[in-house]
């Protein structure tokens, strides 16, 4: 069953409320909606931390806590999956994100040749950074759907699968 995986490699709730990065949200982590896992609360993380992923911001775990938070979510999880843009999948992803801009919006005319430095950044907001943006967003979107409505075929398929094994057992007599 989807719970039985997804809590084994969930973090101890103490471990969480202690990260000095999620401190500025206090007594908000107290809330048990929180730390909830069923389908609703796992689907909704899921949709929000992918969502987050693809946000090109340095907050992104922020966001996500932020997010479970409003929309009670599990937090654990959505804080997680923003993990999937960490500083090795940040190249080919972003660079994927402004590829699927450049689909949307059309040929921005500028070439993408990215450099290490304030300067590259500074003049890149102004060039591709609207084409970027869009395609980040346009990811966002897309792997958040994408992520909810698997989470959810998979939870109920599981469930049908295990009332299934359930009923085909004979019964003690």
């Amino acid at each position: 069953m989807p719970k039985k995986t997804i809590k084994k490699f969930m973090p101890d709730h103490d471990t969480i409320r202690n990260n000095k990065s999620l401190k500025i949200f206090g007594p908000l982590l107290n809330s048990p909606n929180l730390w909830c896992l069923n389908r609703r609360s796992i689907a909704g993380a899921f949709a929000l931390g992918l969502f987050n992923a693809f946000i090109p911001v340095p907050f992104q775990m922020w966001l996500s806590a932020l997010g479970a938070i409003i929309f009670r979510v599990n937090l654990p999880l959505s804080v997680a999956l923003v993990w999937i843009t960490n500083p090795f999948t940040m190249p080919p992803i972003f660079y994927f994100c402004y590829l699927v801009g450049e689909w949307v919006m059309g040929p921005s005319g500028h070439k993408f040749a990215f450099e290490m430095s304030w300067d590259w950044l500074a003049q890149s907001v102004s060039t591709i950074g609207p084409t970027f943006l869009v395609g980040c967003l346009v990811c966002s979107v897309v792997a958040s759907c994408v992520g909810y409505i698997t989470i959810n075929v998979l939870w109920r398929h599981s469930v049908r699968k295990h009332w299934q094994t359930r009923h085909q057992k004979p019964k003690a007599a």
